[in-house]
């Protein structure tokens, strides 16, 4: 029978990193992802967890020790965040690239400069194109949930691909809730034991790894990374059904669409300002209001054609980014969904808005704002501008 605890984000990331019974944790202390390992490297001295930690001098450090231990067949774990992601770039995108099903748990926060330690996807969206797979979440439960799934998701034999399971920084890695915890051996049967077929380092049976690629072969590669990266679109409501099956909770597999059957307006969120928007939600449809929300959970792949179905139709949709788009103006999801929308052959009338920069709270107020915003703009195809919900004079 499951546990119940109060638990923070972190802890949430460590008890579902722990679950999946990882060989190799490597990792170094950043605000706020700092407490995930600091959890599993006491599960694993008192001997709750059966792993090896390494003690990294750096980010890339620790990126290189994870990526060598999963050449080497090791089911591996770790975490950073902002900076430290920065950091460890170079062997971040060699991890993808050479198909290493690590695991990263990221408590999102923002770069510099001016100098920030608050939470805001901008740091994992920022490397969204380095072949990773992307995962975010609402909530703390979701957090441990989704972890369990990353694994079985990034070890299949069909995708074989990093992923990173990540969650606003402080807003849910610093706040307790009501969190249950599956049973061990439930885990066990939902998450095989990670045996690679595709490569493992073996002095008994040497094999060529990285080698200098031409034009030619450098292309099979990148299209078979983006076929996989395909696959683990289809493998991810799977996954999360089967989930659901077993576990009794599920998220919609790449999206969740709440109140949208009927929904003549769309607000699309990510992260954890979710919570609030389905409130306001709720409370817009008490008002007669017919809005409904659409929840991005998978930004790389990113599932253009459910989010183009699940908006085909409306009236209008605005997107509401924790994060921002240099160069568009606008923020990057609304970007994503706009450019799905044109693949599509969909036209809808929408609004970009902005939200919540530097830990600032996304509230109810900004969320009623940004309903009224949208359903002003039905029937109007023109370009609105972006609406910055915590400024004043909102608009730029």
């Amino acid at each position: 029978m499951a546990k119940v605890q109060v638990m923070n984000g972190n802890m949430a990331a460590a008890i579902g990193a722990a679950m999946c019974r990882p060989d190799i944790i490597a990792a170094y202390p950043i605000t706020p992802q700092t407490p995930i390992v600091e959890y599993l490297a006491d599960f694993v001295i008192d001997g709750k967890l059966d792993a090896s930690v390494s003690e990294v001098e750096s980010e890339l450090s620790a990126m290189s020790v994870v990526t060598g231990a999963s050449l080497a067949g090791s089911r591996v774990f770790t975490a950073s965040a902002s900076q430290g992601l920065s950091l460890m770039y170079e062997p971040y995108f060699r991890a993808s690239t050479l198909r290493l099903p690590v695991v990263m748990a990221v408590a999102n926060r923002e770069m510099i400069s001016p100098q920030t330690l608050w939470g805001g996807p901008q740091d994992t969206l920022s490397v969204r194109d380095a072949g990773w797979l992307q995962i975010y979440c609402e909530d703390n439960q979701e957090i441990l949930d989704t972890m369990i799934m990353a694994f079985r998701l990034a070890e299949d034999k069909n995708v074989l691909l990093p992923i990173n399971v990540c969650f606003d920084g402080f807003y849910l890695s610093h706040m307790a809730e009501r969190v249950e915890i599956p049973e061990q051996d439930d885990v066990d049967a939902f998450l095989p034991k990670y045996v690679p077929e595709h490569i493992k380092l073996d002095p008994k049976k040497p094999m060529a790894v990285d080698p200098l690629t031409n034009g030619y072969l450098l292309a099979e590669y990148r299209l078979k990374h983006m076929m996989a990266q395909q696959n683990a679109l289809k493998l991810i409501d799977e996954i999360d059904a089967e989930y659901g099956e077993k576990f009794g909770r599920s998220y919609g597999g790449a999206i969740e669409e709440y109140r949208c059957e009927d929904a003549e307006y769309v607000i699309v969120t990510m992260g954890s300002m979710t919570g609030v928007a389905k409130d306001r939600v709720d409370a817009a449809r008490a008002a007669g209001k017919k809005v409904g929300l659409v929840k991005v959970r998978i930004v790389r792949p990113f599932p253009g054609n459910k989010i183009a179905q699940a908006l085909k139709g409306r009236k209008a949709f605005g997107v509401i980014d924790r994060n921002v788009s240099f160069g568009w103006n606008t923020g990057i999801i609304y970007e994503e969904v706009c450019a799905a929308m044109f693949r599509n052959n969909e036209l809808v009338p929408n609004v970009p808005f902005i939200a919540g920069l530097g830990g600032e709270d996304v509230t109810g107020e900004h969320i009623d704002y940004a309903i009224d915003t949208v359903i002003a703009q039905a029937g109007d195809p023109s370009q609105h501008y972006t609406v910055w919900l915590n400024r004043e004079d909102k608009g730029i």
